[in-house]
């Protein structure tokens, strides 16, 4: 078991040395972790349940990303808590204990990649690697008040990752501060050499900020003033997004609900683009993993055993709806979007819940997790969570999301702004006391 001082982060600790010591290396000096569900060669991938560490050999390879931060010079030093079967954005586990929230220690960390994300947020290390699937890595880095670039889908090696849905799979990482994640990504991304280029265009989707349980401006007003203070104020641009989907992407007819009209502000077109994708993912993560449910039924957490058993009950209808959906939403999404547009959302809807909070009181707010998750995660575009320090003493963040290949792009702007930011994040701290 990990010791109190890890804050709960770690499966198990040891030392992987970097393949050399030179200090031209760009992650020379660093240290990181990787979340459970990365092979590293004579250790069992445990996916975040013991039925199936149990089931499951040592891995005989190291997975391409972890060799890859290796070789660019930084050391391992373990293994990661991590939701069961990466089932979860909450980073609850029943097993193998809850990560400590470093920012807020009675709320939960937010998963699946919960660890890795504590690990960094706790100065454990400098930097971790976790995967997102349907927010994995972006709503732990809200949470945990840190850095956190869910990559464009496909441009990061998935080889030697334990697949959860491969339409959305993606490896990804956390780091404390904007220097050292594009560091990583100069490592991982098969293109990071971009110059820092001037946004064409800053897009304020004010449906999205709507979804927000905190006051809307302590998120937008920050990100504008940078913007402004850096790039000028003619390149924001106020959008519905909402409907902007609903007009140009034809083929999510199919899930949009008579339900999407409940009482709580929600927008359909997006809550219908979250149905489509989990819908794919639990389809894809039965032909994954239903056969090892079935013959070995594991011990699963609550919350999870319900998805599990969801996901095991889908059929391939509408499956092939999903596949043109994603390829339309992503192309209209990309002539929103321009060359270097950059569009900005709330990366979750609120601050962290409470530990243990009543599985059915949080799937309101789940539902609006995703419908802001989902618009990364069917488009493949890049995203990056920004923490804007904290209101209320809970963690705020905001996202920024760029075109399908942009992500040394995306990088380099987070690195660009933050210094702005972080002087808003002080003014708009001090006021909202």
């Amino acid at each position: 078991m990990a010791k109190a001082s890890d804050y709960g982060a770690f499966m198990e600790r040891f030392i992987l040395q970097p393949s050399s010591s030179s200090h031209e290396l760009p992650l020379n000096g660093l240290t990181f972790a990787v979340k459970d569900i990365f092979d590293v060669d004579g250790y069992v991938t445990g996916f975040g349940n013991p039925d199936w560490a149990r089931t499951h050999q040592a891995a005989m390879l190291t997975a391409p990303s972890v060799l890859a931060v290796l070789k660019g010079g930084a050391t391992c030093v373990g293994k990661t808590v991590m939701d069961e079967m990466a089932y979860s954005i909450n980073g609850e586990n029943k097993h193998y204990g809850t990560p400590t929230n470093p920012q807020a220690p009675d709320r939960v960390p937010g998963g699946s990649s919960s660890g890795s994300a504590v690990a960094v947020g706790a100065m454990l290390v400098d930097f971790s690697l976790g995967t997102d699937t349907g927010g994995s890595i972006r709503v732990p880095a809200s949470y945990c008040g840190i850095f956190g670039i869910r990559p464009s889908h496909g441009v990061v090696s998935t080889t030697g990752v334990i697949p959860m849905a491969q339409s959305f799979d993606t490896v990804g990482w956390f780091a404390r501060d904007p220097e050292i994640l594009n560091r990583v990504g100069h490592v991982l991304l098969p293109f990071p050499d971009v110059n820092p280029v001037k946004p064409s265009q800053i897009i304020i989707p004010e449906d999205c900020f709507r979804l927000l349980s905190i006051p809307i401006d302590r998120v937008t007003q920050v990100l504008v003033k940078s913007v402004e203070k850096l790039f000028g104020s003619d390149i924001v641009k106020h959008v519905s997004l909402g409907d902007y989907v609903e007009d140009k992407v034809t083929s999510l007819k199919p899930f949009m609900s008579k339900e999407n009209q409940t009482q709580e502000y929600n927008i359909p077109s997006l809550a219908a683009l979250s149905t489509a994708m989990r819908l794919l993912q639990r389809y894809e993560f039965k032909n994954n993993h239903g056969e090892w449910v079935r013959e070995v039924q594991p011990d699963l957490g609550p919350g999870i055993r319900e998805r599990v058993c969801e996901a095991l009950g889908t059929t391939d209808e509408k499956i092939d709806v999903c596949q043109s959906l994603k390829t339309e939403f992503r192309s209209a999404l990309t002539d929103l979007l321009g060359d270097s547009g950059v569009l900005v959302l709330p990366t979750v809807p609120g601050p962290p819940p409470k530990l243990q909070t009543d599985p059915t009181t949080l799937e309101s707010f789940r539902a609006r997790a995703f419908s802001l998750l989902s618009i990364a995660g069917v488009s493949g575009f890049c995203q990056v969570s920004i923490p804007l320090g904290l209101y209320d003493n809970l963690p705020v963040a905001v996202s920024l999301l760029a075109k399908h290949g942009s992500d040394g792009f995306l990088l380099n702007l987070v690195q660009t702004l933050y210094g702005s930011i972080k002087e808003q994040v002080e003014v708009a701290e001090k006021t909202s006391y």
